[in-house]
Parts: structure tokens; sequence; C-alpha cells
């Protein structure tokens, strides 16, 4: 594992300023560039040396699933066989309806390993798209764990 990048405090700033939302209008690069008081080709040098590092996975919209008219959603513990894990995680995570993918070890009582979050229009298509699931893979060891209350939800911010 390599070391972690030093950032510089300039790009200390913009890092901060992107990790929320973008500025509105048609150049919110220079518009971050003028809030970090740098160049908006200093911005767009720093992002793309980051994407290709690989540091940052992508950089797009972040959707309000809600707000959107997709209101349903379910996390969905699947017990999957060591084996077959690198295919089915790849399956899964080929699926559109499913946003979030995960290997996770096992323990005590809980054989599940493998967790999807499920995101849907309502609960009954939500249920559907679980079954679908079910039948495509052939994975009949599952648990369902709908969300009561969402306490937080929040984009790490790391500056």
């Amino acid at each position: 594992m390599s070391s972690p990048r030093q950032f510089t405090e300039a790009q200390k700033r913009v890092l901060s300023i992107v990790q929320g939302d973008l500025p509105d209008g048609p150049d919110p690069y220079a518009q971050v560039a003028a809030q970090a008081g740098v160049t908006e080709q200093e911005v767009l040098d720093l992002l793309q040396s980051m994407k290709d590092a690989g540091e940052i996975r992508r950089f797009g919209a972040t959707l309000r699933h809600q707000k959107a008219g997709y209101g349903a959603n379910a996390m969905v513990a699947w017990f999957v066989d060591d084996e077959d894990m690198a295919r089915m995680g790849q399956f899964m995570s080929e699926r559109p309806e499913i946003s979030h993918c995960y290997h996770r070890v096992n323990c005590m009582d809980w054989p599940y390993n493998l967790y999807t979050m499920v995101h849907a229009k309502s609960r009954e298509e939500c249920d559907a798209t679980i079954r679908e699931l079910v039948r495509l893979t052939g994975l009949e060891e599952y648990d369902v764990l709908e969300s009561r209350k969402e306490f937080k939800k929040t984009s790490m911010k790391y500056f």
C-alpha cells in the first residue's frame, strides 16, 4: 500500500470546496478556483491527477433518490460461497438498481457475506427486484434489512 498523498494548503482548499455542492453556473471550476485562490487550470489539473492516480473514482452529480421518485430501498445481505464471490460481486455491481455492493466477513450466527443496496420507486418494486435477483443468481440465503429511520447520511469530508 502506498503512503497517502501530501496535499498543499491550496489543494486542500480546492478539495474542501469540491467535496460539497459545486457552484451553480456555466463555469463552476472557475468559481471553485476563485474561492480557493488558485487558477481554474490548477483545479482541473488537481482533479485530473487524482482521477489518474485512482484517488478519485468518479466525479459527478449525486442524485437525491427520494426527491427523484425512488422512495424505496433495502439492504440485502446474501450468503455467497467463497468460490462464487467474485462472480456474484461482479454481477450485482453491474445491476443498475444496486448502488452499493460489498463483500464482508461473516461472523458467528450471521452467515451473510455480500451486501447490496437495492433502490426502487416503491416497496413492491424493491421486493420484485430482490425476487428477480434471487431468480437470476440462484442465491436463496439472504435477509432484507429495511431502514426504519435515517439518522445521518452524508458524504465524508476529508478537508
